[in-house]
């Protein structure tokens, strides 16, 4: 933003003395609500948090893809005895689920707090994804 210049060079001036006296204005965000690993006492309670933090439709369905991904690669190493690549199915399905959480959800996956509880809740997802209880 160029400050305003004008015809007149005394007001031209007087404005930018006026501007240098001003008081500043900040802009203060209120701080977001810290959730600890404490407030969640068990599944049920983490849960709906998860539900939250997966509310937009494309991170759910590159989650739900993920971790289809996952599954079948996870088995396909295992009937075929590759078991040096076991790391794959990882991979994959953190890295799609990441992708929804930088680029679409746009928030920090839940996963770096509460591994355990994102991990159950994954599956979750999954099942009701499947059984249609949550929309793909």
């Amino acid at each position: 933003n160029k400050p305003a210049t004008f015809k007149y060079p005394l007001y031209s001036f007087m404005l930018k003395q006026q501007r240098k006296t001003m008081p500043q204005k900040k802009i203060v965000k209120p701080p977001k609500k810290a959730i600890k690993r404490s407030d969640f006492k068990n599944f049920n309670e983490f849960f709906p948090f998860y539900l939250e933090e997966h509310s937009n439709q494309i991170n759910r369905r590159l989650h739900v893809i993920g971790t289809t991904l996952a599954l079948l690669t996870l088995i396909y190493l295992v009937l075929n005895d590759l078991y040096k690549l076991l790391f794959l199915p990882v991979i994959i399905g953190y890295g799609f689920a990441w992708v929804g959480h930088f680029f679409f959800e746009k928030n920090k996956p839940a996963t770096f707090k509460y591994p355990l509880y994102s991990f159950m809740s994954d599956w979750v997802l999954l099942y009701k994804t499947y059984t249609l209880q949550i929309p793909f």
